[in-house]
């Protein structure tokens, strides 16, 4: 089933930054499972768009705004108006134009969520958002290179860069590395070079 909602094209910048569980309550509410521990992208957009579950995001064509049949396979991104959005004993849970009872929640389950990063909030100095990290170039102080950021993992305490680099002396064999983000070993973020600056031996 495909939720009763218009079709949209996917913003150029649109980032997956969770995913909705479940509906909660009867009244149209649902839960949401952020892809970050701190979701304020989720709570400054009142637009969000979603993607049927596990389908590759790509761009998709404006499509007329009319109301999907419910018997139609959910093949394109709908846009969902939010009414509201907020913690609620520790669950993030929000409430949608169009989205009025448990059956209409239900049918957004497994649903990935997608906001233009032109609407997340500007993060606070030495703050940064893990998607903008992804794809960074690492050297250390003395300018070697340790590869590009892959992913970002979270300890609990701390935030762990995960790289990945092909040396040349491992034959085009990839090597991955891990340095935690904290000031320790973090000397630098400089986001247009695209590029983090670290305190970090190739042989840790």
């Amino acid at each position: 089933m495909r939720p009763a909602l218009e079709t949209a094209a996917l913003p150029a910048d649109a980032i997956e930054v969770g995913r909705i569980a479940d509906a909660w309550g009867i009244k149209g509410w649902f839960k949401v499972l952020p892809h970050s521990a701190s979701p304020e992208a989720l709570f400054s957009s009142k637009r969000w768009f979603l993607l049927p579950p596990d389908r590759p995001m790509k761009p998709s064509r404006v499509a007329e705004a009319a109301a999907p049949k419910t018997d139609q396979a959910w093949t394109e991104p709908v846009m969902l108006r939010i009414k509201e959005s907020k913690d609620h004993s520790g669950a993030i849970v929000a409430s949608g134009h169009d989205i009025d009872d448990r059956n209409a929640a239900e049918a957004l389950r497994g649903a990935r969520i997608f906001v233009p990063r032109s609407s997340f909030p500007t993060a606070a100095d030495g703050e940064y958002y893990w998607v903008d990290l992804i794809g960074l170039q690492v050297i250390n102080r003395e300018g070697v290179d340790l590869g590009q950021v892959r992913d970002l993992m979270s300890t609990g305490p701390q935030t762990v860069l995960v790289l990945e680099s092909v040396p040349a002396s491992e034959g085009g064999k990839s090597v991955e590395r891990m340095i935690p983000f904290v000031s320790a070993f973090v000397d630098g973020v400089d986001l247009p070079a695209k590029r983090i600056t670290v305190d970090w031996q190739p042989d840790y």
